[in-house]
């Protein structure tokens, strides 16, 4: 459902999330290592991360990605979503048809579009806080 830089960035979101919540940075290595992402391909999602506002990098030796606390009870999963993939996840033909809506559906049509708005509801309701705690807690893992 998510393009793989999507994927990526939501995994590092959470990391860098979780890693805010103990007042910490997290760098460039460690989150492209957590997430099983090649680095150079991680810093450009979190370079368009930090370009839409949803964290900070600080340069130097103590430097790193962080999220503001107080933010990460606001920030929700559909800004991360949105800061990397748009809103290409709610539009389009469940079956990849260029031409598929109301008055010339596709077979799966009506069904994929109660799928898209549930998606987005999860997407919109889950925070940033939320998934980070569940991590620190163990319920929820980001690598097996």
């Amino acid at each position: 459902m998510f393009s793989k830089a999507c994927e990526y960035g939501i995994r590092a979101t959470i990391y860098v999330a979780v890693q805010s919540l103990e007042g910490k940075r997290a760098s460039l290595k460690s989150i492209a290592a957590e997430i099983e992402s090649p680095v150079a391909f991680t810093a450009k999602i979190l370079q368009d991360l930090v370009r839409k506002g949803l964290m900070q990098s600080v340069m130097g030796p103590t430097g790193g990605f962080e999220i503001d606390q107080q933010k990460l009870d606001s920030l929700k999963l559909s800004q991360v979503v949105d800061a990397i993939d748009g809103d290409s996840i709610y539009k389009g033909c469940g079956l990849g048809m260029k031409q598929c809506d109301e008055s010339k559906p596709c077979p799966v049509h009506d069904k994929f579009a109660r799928v898209r708005a549930d998606l987005r509801e999860m997407l919109e309701s889950t925070s940033l806080l939320g998934l980070a705690t569940e991590l620190e807690t163990g319920s929820t893992f980001l690598k097996r």
